[in-house]
């Protein structure tokens, strides 16, 4: 019974101490879980460059841009240009229809020939009532001659009454045709006045028909490429001058030797962001090369949509070699600041305080948690990596929060 007994005794003694033993394995290993820092929640501090920016996206715009209108009315007779082609100034694009212009600016120059010729007349008459209308003319002159001598030989009884009577109204007629001339010299300055308006009137006629004649041809503004054309031989455009902007456009032209993205810039970082500043473009088409570019333009005036404030931004593109086309979209980053080879951990290994200042932890096996809080001073920050100022080295590592 004894025997017995003892048994009892050692068996619960041995289960007592294989429980202890699985204890203690347990309290080991959850000691070692909390201690323990997987690898994967570990980066390394590095050198790097940090660049700080904002992105406008847009599209690709050249910088001058011409929407071509005719001038005249008319039928297009012949397109000199095809999309693509480069234009230089003053260069043909297209001509219109110029019979029914032609017939028109000969009538128009017919129309000043008569005018000259009238006003010549006019001229001609007005000098001649000048002449006669300024003393005695030579046919009053005359006349007085001969009534003087038929005077002296009606007194002498050498001629008839009938004679007499002849050379006294002959003077007389040349007096009143003197009176005549005076009386008209008003209206001679007035028809000569008339009739140079209307040579001028009809010089301005002429012009304008020549100038329409001339509208017919429709040439290139400027130094570009065709971008656009929205007509073909026989389509039908109206006048610009006429019609205005409601005229319907015979092409657009651009100059993409310089392009720019036009892009908008929020509120809270538009701010920092100048004219002359240095810019990284990309566009979908060229997706290993980036173009540089700089601000050109910031308007003043922003835009407010959905309580968001936007404002918008110009960045200036070289482009002599043509890569860059008309509506590309484009990601503008518009660098603000930028350092090379500084310290660099990743954002998500930093933490704030409520004072703002910025601490990181390191691995530490002394510590009871295997990490050691420390104070950094921080830099500038692109979104997911941080410059680190003081507090860190090259080569340690630092625990992803």
């Amino acid at each position: 019974m004894a025997r017995k007994k003892s048994r009892k005794v050692s068996a619960l003694i041995i289960a007592l101490a294989v429980f202890a033993g699985f204890g203690m394995y347990l309290i080991v290993m959850r000691s070692q879980a909390k201690v323990r820092i997987d690898p994967s929640r570990l980066a390394t501090v590095e050198r790097g460059d940090l660049v700080r920016s904002v992105v406008a996206t847009g599209r690709v715009e050249p910088i001058s841009k011409v929407e071509v209108k005719s001038k005249a009315n008319g039928i297009i007779e012949d397109i000199k240009v095809n999309v693509g082609d480069s234009v230089s100034p003053g260069q043909i694009l297209a001509e219109l229809d110029k019979e029914t212009l032609r017939a028109k600016l000969r009538e128009a120059r017919a129309g000043l020939t008569i005018a000259e010729a009238s006003l010549t007349a006019a001229i001609a008459q007005h000098e001649k009532y000048k002449i006669e209308a300024a003393g005695p003319g030579p046919d009053l002159a005359f006349a007085r001659r001969s009534f003087d001598r038929a005077d002296s030989l009606y007194k002498a009884g050498l001629v008839p009454r009938q004679s007499y009577d002849e050379a006294r109204n002959g003077v007389e007629r040349a007096e009143n045709h003197q009176d005549f001339a005076r009386s008209q010299l008003g209206v001679s300055e007035a028809r000569v006045s008339q009739s140079r308006a209307e040579v001028t009137q009809a010089r301005a006629g002429a012009d304008r028909a020549e100038e329409e004649l001339n509208n017919a041809t429709i040439r290139s503004p400027i130094r570009g490429i065709v971008l656009s054309r929205d007509v073909e031989i026989g389509s039908p455009v109206s006048s610009i001058l006429n019609m205005g902007a409601a005229a319907n456009p015979v092409m657009i032209l651009g100059d993409i030797r310089e392009v720019y993205v036009r892009g908008r810039v929020d509120e809270s970082d538009i701010g920092v962001v100048r004219l002359g500043q240095l810019s990284r473009i990309r566009v979908e088409t060229f997706k290993n090369r980036q173009f540089e570019g700089h601000v050109t333009e910031i308007s003043p005036l922003g835009t407010d949509k959905e309580n968001v404030v936007t404002f918008e931004v110009s960045v200036s593109i070289a482009n002599s070699d043509g890569e860059l086309r008309t509506n590309m979209t484009a990601n503008a980053e518009i660098i603000l600041e930028e350092h090379k080879g500084d310290l660099i951990v990743p954002e998500s290994a930093i933490v704030y305080d409520a004072a703002r200042s910025a601490w990181v932890e390191i691995p530490d096996p002394q510590s009871a948690s295997a990490r050691q809080r420390i104070p950094i001073k921080i830099g500038i920050s692109d979104g997911t990596r941080t410059q680190v100022l003081e507090g860190l080295s090259e080569g340690q590592r630092v625990v992803l929060q």
